[in-house]
């Protein structure tokens, strides 16, 4: 099968993507096929030769420890053009049986890629366009789950500069935790136990766009559950060794403890993956996700949020989700892909 893996992109996550993308084409053409990676923004290099043959860039085996510069990025690319698709992209894409979405955060896991690729007729893997754009956001995701009985953390969504950051550092409840509602990996996630830590964490969100999600901080254990194919896989327990699971925790390795079938009561394994697959189902997601938990003492899976292209990264969970189950590293590449191929065909 002839394949383009897309990775990268303007995301703040791109380092993540770059890092999913190199696995996923290493792993596609060690079991026979012809892939080829892309970069969403910066395009096929000239003089490059055949894609499918191109050695992969092995700076991006790993994700980087800091976010990246997108203002280098974007001045390394030649041109003025305004558009997120690089040189020769969408004309590679069109030559292909099926395009690997290996992309994360903005413009990649919020349905604009997606709709695009609709438009043109290209499949793609993983959610359709709607699904993604709804799960992108924080706000709409939890006002659709919330009605559904999925517990959920108590927020406001607030769009601010930096003159209302006074007042809302004055009335916010504490503890609470900061989002920006429109990024992922962590990226701009704080928790604020006192003022002046708030006052901090609203900055951070600031310099992510203004709009964030203010949520109820909920003490508890991390617990993420994956969906592969409308069946739940089973939960991993995140234990940072440091702070929160936040961007460093979540890709160096080492950083957090993950184990996986996570220890718990059968009934929290089944409450878990019975609520990952409500808000699945409600958001009309496609083929695999993950979604976050915090698990109270009492047993409660407090649900935080949905990501609907996880990492494929060499520490990501998804994949240690489905080792669990017996499913290695590349056979979840070709479910994804041949379940991704069916819900293109049925109009999805």
């Amino acid at each position: 099968m002839k394949i383009v893996v897309l990775a990268g992109g303007l995301s703040p996550e791109r380092n993540v993507s770059l890092s999913s993308g190199v696995k996923i084409c290493q792993t596609l053409r060690g079991r026979g096929h012809q892939a080829a990676f892309v970069d969403l923004y910066l395009g096929l290099p000239e003089g490059q030769g055949d894609p499918f043959e191109a050695p992969l860039p092995e700076q991006s085996a790993r994700v980087a420890r800091q976010e990246p510069d997108l203002e280098a990025v974007k001045a390394s690319r030649p041109g003025d053009s305004a558009s997120q698709f690089g040189p020769g992209v969408l004309e590679l894409c069109a030559r292909a049986d099926v395009v690997f979405l290996a992309l994360h955060g903005a413009c990649g896991e919020d349905g604009r890629v997606q709709a695009a690729l609709d438009l043109m007729g290209i499949p793609y893997t993983g959610s359709g366009h709607l699904g993604s754009a709804i799960a992108m956001d924080k706000d709409l995701t939890k006002r659709v789950v919330a009605p559904l009985g999925v517990t959920t953390p108590s927020w406001e969504t607030v769009r601010y500069g930096a003159q209302d950051i006074p007042g809302l550092t004055d009335r916010l409840e504490l503890p609470c935790v900061v989002k920006p509602v429109g990024s992922g990996s962590s990226i701009g996630v704080s928790i604020a136990h006192d003022r002046e830590e708030l006052r901090r964490a609203l900055e951070l969100g600031l310099e992510q766009g203004g709009c964030c999600v203010i949520e109820q901080y909920i003490a508890g254990r991390e617990i993420q559950v994956g969906i592969l194919e409308d069946a739940a896989l089973p939960s991993i327990e995140i234990i940072p060794k440091v702070g929160f699971y936040d961007y460093e925790n979540k890709y160096q390795p080492g950083a957090a403890e993950e184990i996986c079938p996570a220890p718990i009561p059968r009934e929290w394994e089944e409450r878990l993956g019975q609520a990952a697959l409500t808000v699945f189902r409600a958001l009309g997601l496609q083929v695999y996700s993950r979604a976050d938990f915090i698990v109270t003492p009492d047993g409660t899976p407090w649900f935080l949020e949905i990501n609907t292209l996880p990492g494929m990264t060499p520490t990501s969970l998804v994949p240690q989700e489905a080792a669990a189950v017996g499913i290695d590293y590349g056979e979840l590449c070709e479910r994804i892909i041949r379940a991704s191929l069916d819900a293109r065909r049925a109009g999805k």
